[in-house]
C-alpha cells in the first residue's frame, strides 16, 4: 500500500485492515528542516493509525541519553518515539545505536572511510563509545515484536554484546578486509569539520552524514538492559556482525538479479558504476530480436578460442600482464567450443554459475586488487530478448579504487564492443548463419 506521511488523508487507505504498523522513517535526506518534517510525519502518522484501530504500532529509533546534550538527529529520533508513544495506539519503540549490515548509513560511513583511506586522521570523536547491533538480530527484535504483550507503550533499548568506539570498529573492518589501516589521532578535529571531510572523501554521504556525524559525539550505549529479559533475541558481537555482514553481502550480492538492484540504487549511467554495498557495478544492455535460445548461444561460446568479440589485443596485453605477475593469463582456454559448466576455466576466469539460456556469471582469477565477476542475463521481452552485461568490482582499499577508475574508461569501450557483437551475433542466429 502507498501513503505519503506528509500528506494525512493519503494514509487512511493504507492502514486499512492493518494490526501492526512499523514505522522505520526518517528525513535526513531533505534539504529541508529534517526534525520538524520527522514531527510533521510522526503525528500524521500516529492519528492515522488511531484512527484505522491499528492496535500496535513498532518504531526503531536511536540510543542516546538524555542526560546528554543530544544531536538534533538523535533529538528527532527521540521526539519521534514520544510522538508515537502518546498516540492511543500501544507502541514498542527500540533505540539502537549503529546497525551493522549493509545499508545502514552508520555501517556505510565506517566502511567507506576505512576503503578508501590508508591513513585515518581521528579526532576525540572516534574514541565515543556506541553498542552496535548486527542487522539481523534488529529484525529479530522487531519481528518478535509483532507476538510480545503490549497493553501499554514501553521503550526498550537495545545493542549488541560489545561496547565499543567508532574506532574499533574502523579496525576491525580492516582487519577482516585484509586492509591494513594506520590511525592518527589529533585533539582539534570537531564534528562539525569532520562533516566537511566526510563530504569530500565520502560525497555520496554529503549531506545525510553531516547531520548524522553530530550524533557521533553522544555515547550510544544500553543503559536499562531490559529487552534481554523480554524478548528472546540475544545479540551478537562485533566481530561476528561484520563477519555476518560480509557473508550477506556476498549471498545477496550472488543471487540478486542485477535488473532489480540497478534500479534500487540509481542509474547505472553514473560515470565508474553504481555502488553496491561495497562493490561497484557497471551494467549496459540491448535489445534484439532474437528467441532467448539464440542470444545466449554467443554468451555461452565466449573466451578460448572463440576469442572475446571485441578488442582482442587489449585482451592479449592483461592476460600478459597476469602471467607476468603470477597469474593464469589467457592460456587456460576453455574445456570445450559450444557449453559451459559450473567450475569450467575460461581463459583467466572461472564459471561461478550459469542456467541454460539465462545467466552466465563468470568469476576473475588474474591477480586483481580485489575481486571481480562478469555476468550476462537474457531475459524475454514481447519481441525478442534483451541482453544485459554486468561488470562487477569489490576493490580492496585505495589501490582497488585506483585500479578500477584508472580503467574504467578502457572497460567501458571493452565491454560496449564485446555486447555490441554478442547482440550481432544473436541476430544471426535467427537465420541460421
Amino acid at each position: 500500500m502507498r501513503g505519503d506521511l506528509l500528506n494525512p488523508d493519503s494514509l487512511e487507505s493504507a492502514m486499512q485492515g492493518v494490526s501492526a504498523a512499523y514505522y522505520l522513517v526518517h528525513s535526513m535526506g531533505s534539504r529541508r528542516s529534517f526534525d520538524e518534517i520527522d514531527r510533521t510525519a510522526a503525528l500524521n502518522f500516529a492519528q492515522a493509525a488511531q484512527k484505522a484501530g491499528v492496535k500496535r504500532i513498532i518504531y526503531l529509533g536511536g540510543l542516546g541519553s538524555s542526560d546528554h546534550d543530544l544531536s538534533t538527529h538523535l533529538k528527532s529520533r527521540q521526539e519521534t518515539g514520544r510522538i508515537l508513544r502518546e498516540s492511543r495506539t500501544p507502541t514498542i519503540e527500540f533505540r539502537a545505536s549503529v546497525v551493522i549490515g549493509s545499508g545502514s548509513l552508520s555501517f556505510e560511513m565506517v566502511r567507506a572511510l576505512t576503503e578508501r583511506l590508508p591513513v585515518l586522521i581521528t579526532p576525540r570523536w572516534v574514541e565515543v563509545p556506541t553498542q552496535p547491533i548486527a542487522v539481523n538480530d534488529i529484525l529479530a527484535y522487531l519481528l518478535e515484536a509483532l507476538e510480545h504483550n503490549c497493553d501499554e507503550s514501553r521503550v526498550y533499548e537495545i545493542g549488541g554484546a560489545d561496547v565499543v568506539t567508532y574506532g574499533d570498529l574502523m579496525r576491525e573492518y580492516a582487519r577482516q578486509r585484509g586492509l591494513k589501516r594506520w590511525m592518527v589521532r589529533v585533539p582539534v578535529l570537531t564534528p562539525t569539520l569532520s562533516s566537511l571531510w566526510l563530504g569530500l572523501v565520502t560525497p555520496v554521504y554529503a549531506r545525510i552524514g553531516r547531520k548524522l556525524i553530530d550524533s557521533i559525539r553522544n555515547p550510544t550505549v544500553v543503559e536499562q538492559n531490559e529487552a534481554l529479559s523480554k524478548f528472546q533475541v540475544r545479540p551478537i558481537g562485533v566481530e561476528q556482525a561484520i563477519a555476518a555482514a560480509l557473508h550477506n553481502e556476498d549471498h545477496r550480492f550472488a543471487q540478486t538479479r542485477w535488473t532489480d538492484a540497478l534500479s534500487s540504487v540509481g542509474s547505472p549511467k553514473d560515470w565508474g558504476g553504481v555502488r553496491f554495498g561495497s562493490r561497484i557495478v557497471d551494467s549496459r544492455s540491448n535489445i534484439v530480436m532474437a528467441s532467448p535460445e539464440q542470444a545466449f548461444r554467443p554468451i555461452e561460446q565466449i573466451g578460448g578460442a572463440n576469442g572475446w568479440y571485441y578488442g582482442t589485443f587489449l585482451w592479449r596485453i592483461r592476460g600478459w600482464i597476469d602471467l607476468l605477475v603470477g597469474g593464469a593469463g589467457l592460456r587456460r582456454g576453455r574445456r570445450e567450443p559450444n557449453h559451459l559448466l559450473v567450475g569450467d576455466t575460461l581463459d583467466f576466469w572461472r564459471v561461478e554459475a550459469i542456467e541454460p539460456n539465462r545467466l552466465l556469471r563468470l568469476s576473475a582469477e588474474m591477480k586483481l586488487p580485489g575481486r571481480a565477476w562478469l555476468q550476462f542475463e537474457v531475459e524475454p521481452q514481447e519481441q525478442g530478448s534483451m541482453i544485459r552485461q554486468t561488470a562487477l568490482f569489490d576493490p580492496i582499499g585505495l589501490p582497488g579504487l585506483l585500479y578500477w577508475y584508472a580503467l574504467y574508461p578502457l572497460h567501458v569501450i571493452v565491454f560496449a564492443g564485446m555486447l555490441r557483437e554478442i547482440s550481432r551475433r544473436a541476430t544471426e542466429n535467427t537465420d541460421g548463419t
